[in-house]
């Protein structure tokens, strides 16, 4: 897709996927600084974004929702490009909060299990230091 000098080419990136590639007309994020807007004249901008909301707006006036992790915006000519850890795309922000919610439980699940399993590995290996002292 090519786009006119009145839109962007926004890109949202996952480590293991191209989560959203299209075409923006607005472009709403926010960095440690407070919430910045993106339009497509704007200079070529770098950005590190906080945990929170990022917003655009399509050619057809449609406003879309992602809730994204820490990560990083480029502005480069017409090209917004957002790297992110993870993102959960909504219509609208009443469900938006509903998936992260989700997302977010399965992501504690997964650290807690995570956990569990670094903590029998740092037990067996001082189990096994133990074992090593009792022979020398």
């Amino acid at each position: 897709m090519t786009s006119t000098p009145s839109e962007m080419r926004l890109k949202v990136v996952l480590p293991t996927k191209i989560l959203i590639e299209t075409a923006a007309i607005k472009v709403i994020a926010e960095a440690e600084n407070g919430i910045f807007c993106l339009l497509p004249r704007h200079i070529d901008f770098v950005a590190t974004l906080i945990p929170s909301l990022l917003s655009f707006i399509s050619p057809q006036g449609q406003e879309q929702f992602f809730a994204i992790d820490q990560g990083i915006l480029i502005k480069h000519g017409d090209e917004v490009t957002v790297a992110t850890q993870n993102a959960v795309q909504g219509g609208d922000l009443g469900m938006l909060k509903k998936t992260v919610e989700q997302q977010f439980h399965l992501i504690d699940e997964r650290e807690k299990t995570a956990r569990s399993v670094l903590e029998k590995l740092e037990i067996n290996t001082i189990r096994h230091f133990i074992e090593l002292g009792e022979y020398t």
